[in-house]
């Protein structure tokens, strides 16, 4: 038994360092510049969330509206094909929401996005891409209140996502980001077990940052 499994293991060993050598193999045939099937991409951006807000019901006489925000977003994106790729937003905020009586409170906001993208000049240093997927929202940490009352609302939205951006090669593997989404999302708020409308968020995303490549 001891034998068969130091066979196995060195098999395993000769497989892994095979896979290992092709793949140095692989990415040393591949141009200084550029993104390509298998690559990796990693961005850090600061965005700023502009709502593009309206709502319906009570919500609306009320003139609700959501504050904007600045702060960070990770991405991941991999590369399926040269000009293909998908990519995975992560990032949150808090959110204050005011209204015609006042400040109602904040909530938090996190709607990881998932995102298919084409990539123009997959070979250049200058690389515009746009994207569409769609958004799962959490809304937690919810604290809104109207009139000494705890205001309850849905916590979970999904919605549409478009994308446009580009990269910018400086070093290798190192390029600089700008990026604009437009985000669909939407939650439904009550009071009492009354219904108070549904508050339409939609945010505008511009980011700015950078990223590197894997």
């Amino acid at each position: 038994m001891k034998r068969q499994l130091k066979s196995v293991a060195a098999a395993a060993a000769l497989a892994l360092g095979a896979a290992f050598a092709v793949s140095a193999a692989h990415a040393a045939d591949k141009p200084a510049t550029g993104i390509y099937a298998g690559d990796w991409l990693v961005r850090l951006r600061a965005i700023a969330i502009t709502p593009q807000v309206s709502s319906s019901g009570a919500l609306n006489t009320l003139q609700a509206d959501v504050n904007n925000a600045i702060v960070p977003e990770l991405d991941f994106t991999y590369m399926v094909t040269n000009n293909i790729g998908a990519e995975l937003i992560l990032g949150t905020s808090r959110n204050q929401v005011t209204s015609s009586l006042g400040a109602l409170g904040g909530v938090g906001v996190l709607p990881p996005t998932l995102l298919l993208q084409y990539h123009f000049n997959n070979a250049g240093v200058f690389r515009p891409y746009v994207g569409a997927g769609i958004n799962y929202t959490l809304f937690y940490n919810n604290g809104l209140h109207a009139g000494g009352q705890p205001v309850s609302i849905d916590n979970h939205s999904f919605g549409p996502a478009l994308q446009f951006g580009v990269d910018y090669e400086v070093a290798k593997n190192v390029f600089v980001n700008a990026d604009v989404k437009k985000i669909w999302m939407r939650t439904g708020a009550s009071l009492n077990g009354s219904s108070l409308g549904t508050l339409y968020i939609d945010p505008i995303v511009v980011g700015v940052g950078v990223g590197m490549k894997f």
